[in-house]
């Protein structure tokens, strides 16, 4: 079997006319950019130009000027200057093509900047089209060992692709009844990020449909394969490496896949405790203020104070976690969602007996249920239940992320309880915790929701960096953090089992702050 390309048999076909569009919209992008440097204007153009080649300039100078008294005998000066002299040049015809294209435009069109965004909306067709013809031609035409790497992968991603349609056909059929998540469908921004989020969702929940190999499995002579390379006994298992092999013979696809399964089953769930906690105690510190909110406010700066890895390490290595620390938190903070349910729900039903007991009995005896398995590994069915080394990991985000969010939260309770709807509630006789919870909570949902959705970034963030110090789930996990970590060692000469999980990561952190730019657009509408 031979090597699949990354295009398969009609990529070559169709490169001339996707090399040409893609060059006219790398030109017209340019040439936009230029015209909104130059403002409209040659001589303006002239003058930015020399305005930021002076600036580079001097401070190229004073940075070459501070490694001169420093000492360092090492830097080659002779390389620094010519470099430095390589960019100004560069600057001034930058700086003279714009003058140019703003010239001859400006001459010639009436409104250039309406004409280029016709051409780009024309070139953003064209590579539509072509991309709709590569791959219909590809599926319908080329057998599986010559369809290429990029159509193999969409292939396996089918029902990713086939779930991503049916919720936004449906949301976007019925997002005027689904309030704050239904307008975000009126942000492209928003739009663009959710589907980036859900993609990696579904691409977690369809996982064991989706990967070619066992992400641990190790496949002789397959050590560092490049991407389409094929395995040795195809018969027993997919052809080929999609995107290669890492340096324990492992298939980097599957480990990919099987790395955001890994990622979503952490980040949202210890986001949502780190939430229900700072919810639970932001609220009455901010309400109630006094004693309560300095005592409260002063653990969580003392938290706070801590360098967030620093505080990660200390929690997750192995002699922490031999004198019990873990479980101690892990028994304090996964009672705070029961807290926050059981307070939820009495304050809102106090006054329905029989539907308060409903909801709370049930809270009590699922919450303790699932405490007992996730907090001390202790249930007796078996239902629930968290690996140590998880467990670790799942407490250190929750008590570090928590004193954040209740800053957050007391910062807006302080804000909104002077509002008159608060007021109102005070004069019907509403208790404090209905106040709180069915008053001030909902008005604060929009900077919550914003934050929750950085919040998740950030740990996905954080769960990687855990994860590239060896500090992760475990050493085999094909969590992205352990997977680049695994990966950098030989970046030089094999970039790609560093690089796909690394893009992967990035995507998912770009896809969760664009939506919370799309929901934060969205909820100040509200």
């Amino acid at each position: 079997m031979d090597m699949l390309s990354w295009f398969g048999s009609f990529g070559g076909s169709l490169g001339v006319p996707l090399a040409a569009t893609l060059s006219l919209m790398i030109l017209a992008v340019l040439i936009s950019g230029l015209l909104g440097f130059a403002g409209g204007s040659g001589e303006r153009a002239l003058l930015r130009t020399g305005v930021l080649a002076m600036t580079f300039l001097f401070v190229s100078l004073f940075v070459v000027g501070f490694l001169l008294l420093s000492g360092g005998a090492e830097v080659n000066y002779r390389a620094v200057f010519a470099a430095l002299a390589w960019i100004a040049t560069l600057l001034v015809a930058f700086g003279l093509f714009a003058a140019l294209v703003s010239w001859i435009l400006r001459g010639t069109v009436a409104d250039p900047a309406a004409l280029l965004r016709r051409l780009k909306r024309m070139l953003w067709l064209a590579l539509a089209a072509i991309a709709v013809l590569w791959l219909a031609l590809t599926l319908i035409l080329a057998g599986p060992d010559s369809r290429g790497i990029v159509a193999s992968v969409l292939i396996r991603l089918l029902p990713v692709w086939i779930a991503l349609a049916l919720m936004f056909l449906l949301s976007i059929r019925y997002k005027r009844r689904l309030g704050l998540y239904g307008k975000l469908y009126d942000s492209p921004v928003g739009m663009i990020g959710f589907g980036i989020v859900m993609f990696w969702v579904f691409t977690a929940v369809f996982a064991d449909l989706i990967i070619t190999h066992d992400p641990l499995a190790q496949v002789s002579s397959m050590k560092n394969k490049l991407p389409g390379t094929p395995v040795p006994d195809p018969a027993t298992m997919y052809g080929y490496y999609l995107l290669g092999g890492d340096a324990l013979a492992r298939d980097v696809f599957s480990r990919m896949v099987m790395g955001a399964r890994q990622v979503l089953s952490i980040a949202p769930a210890a986001t949502t405790f780190a939430f229900m906690m700072g919810i639970t105690l932001g609220l009455p510190a901010g309400y109630f203020g006094g004693k309560l909110d300095t005592v409260l406010s002063f653990l969580a700066n003392l938290v706070l104070a801590f360098p967030v890895i620093l505080l990660f390490y200390l929690l997750v290595t192995p002699e922490i976690r031999d004198t019990g620390i873990p479980v101690i938190l892990a028994a304090v903070l996964f009672l705070f969602p029961i807290i926050f349910l059981t307070v939820l729900w009495n304050s809102r039903y106090f006054t329905n007996p029989n539907q308060r007991n409903l909801y709370v009995g049930l809270t009590l005896v699922i919450g303790f249920w699932a405490y007992s398995g996730l907090a001390f590994n202790a249930d007796p069915l078996g239902v629930w239940s968290m690996a140590p080394n998880l467990l670790n990991v799942f407490v250190s985000v929750v008590f570090v992320n928590a004193p954040t969010v209740f800053r957050i939260v007391r910062g807006i309770v302080l804000d909104i309880k002077s509002r008159d709807y608060v007021a109102a509630g005070m004069t019907r006789g509403e208790g404090p915790w209905y106040i709180m919870l069915w008053e001030i909570l909902p008005n604060a949902r929009g900077p919550l929701i914003v934050d929750f959705c950085l919040r998740i970034g950030y740990v996905t963030i954080l769960l990687g960096t855990l994860g590239f110090f060896g500090l992760g789930v475990s050493p085999e996990s094909p969590d992205w953090g352990s997977t680049i970590n695994a990966g950098r060692k030989l970046l030089t000469q094999f970039p790609h089992p560093a690089l796909v999980p690394a893009l992967a990561l990035m995507s998912l952190v770009l896809g969760l702050n664009l939506l919370a730019d799309g929901l934060r657009e969205e909820s100040l509408k509200d």
